[in-house]
């Protein structure tokens, strides 16, 4: 199949590229910026432009894509309830125009990452399942959830095929660690510096951490099968932010210096996805452990980035 990637240079769209190319498939990136802790793949066509300008990305499409899988977001959960109204423009409105734009060009299928960490807001059960009400507390998991709704109101209306994949909290190499985004990679990156750790709140809040690599099977998964619906990606298991930071020292052999802060009204308690679903209908589990995934982190953070000093 050729597949695009909207978002392909990033931290979990770079891994999907790897899964895609290694199954076979012709893969085309379109993203903002090449990508920044490697150099550009010879087997991948590249179109740099942003993911509103809307005549490029047609003009890829023009170019027969049979399956498009969607990273792409221009927020995060942290900021997008400062400006909710540019989260939905650049979000939500330039998706409808992507999924408008793949009708016309006759894309089969869009499988769309979104959050499994914030659309569900406080969670009712544990593990999470798919059913669970979604009641988000960030415009981030609100425009997620709005997206998922026109991806299902397109299958109606146009037949689109869709898989939306709810991803819980990943983490890896080639995360940046210089975002605000990904407590694994910011935290493991201060701690090897002996740089302070800012916690919101006292770190009992729980998480659901899976390994980028596993994301990315997930992601060829759903683009290679029959099935059109929605699926929790995460490990199935929690983890505290105080027993991330334990994990974090055993791999390290450092001891983080913790900044505790006050918590945020947005920061759900707990989170973790009951994945039984994706099992069933995708044979998909997770693979690499905590422990595994964080080693090799730490190896490819103290190669490929300079400023990281043991």
């Amino acid at each position: 199949m050729r597949i695009l990637i909207l978002g392909g240079c990033g931290f979990i769209g770079s891994h999907v590229v790897d899964e895609l190319i290694a199954s076979g498939h012709e893969v085309v990136v379109f993203d903002r910026y090449p990508e920044r802790f490697r150099s550009p793949l010879p087997d991948v066509q590249f179109c740099q432009a942003d993911f509103g300008n809307r005549g490029e990305l047609e003009e890829v499409l023009a170019g027969g894509i049979d399956v498009v899988i969607h990273l792409v977001s221009s927020t995060a959960p942290q900021s997008s309830n400062d400006d909710p109204i540019f989260d939905v423009q650049t979000n939500l409105v330039e998706s409808i125009a992507l999924f408008e734009m793949c009708i016309k060009h006759h894309v089969r299928k869009v499988v769309f990452i979104s959050s499994g960490g914030t659309v569900y807001g406080v969670p009712q059960a544990s593990p999470v399942p798919e059913t669970h009400p979604t009641l988000p507390l960030c415009s981030y998991g609100i425009t997620k959830l709005a997206i998922e709704n026109y991806l299902h109101l397109f299958h109606l209306l146009h037949g689109l095929e869709y898989v939306v994949l709810r991803v819980s909290n990943p983490y890896g190499t080639r995360q940046d660690p210089h975002r605000k985004q990904g407590a694994a990679a910011v935290f493991m990156y201060k701690i090897l510096k002996g740089e302070r750790i800012n916690v919101w709140g006292d770190g009992s809040i729980v998480r659901d951490f899976v390994h980028v690599s596993d994301v990315a099977r997930a992601c060829l998964a759903a683009a290679e099968s029959q099935y059109v619906g929605m699926c929790n990606v995460g490990s199935g298991t929690g983890l505290s932010i105080k027993q991330l930071i334990v994990a974090l020292q055993e791999v390290t052999g450092k001891k983080a210096n913790v900044n505790w802060l006050e918590s945020r009204n947005f920061d759900v308690p707990e989170i973790v996805l009951d994945c039984s679903r994706i099992e069933r209908e995708l044979s998909w589990r997770p693979q690499t452990s905590l422990q595994n995934g964080l080693v090799d982190m730490q190896n490819w953070m103290i190669t490929n980035i300079k400023s990281t000093k043991l």
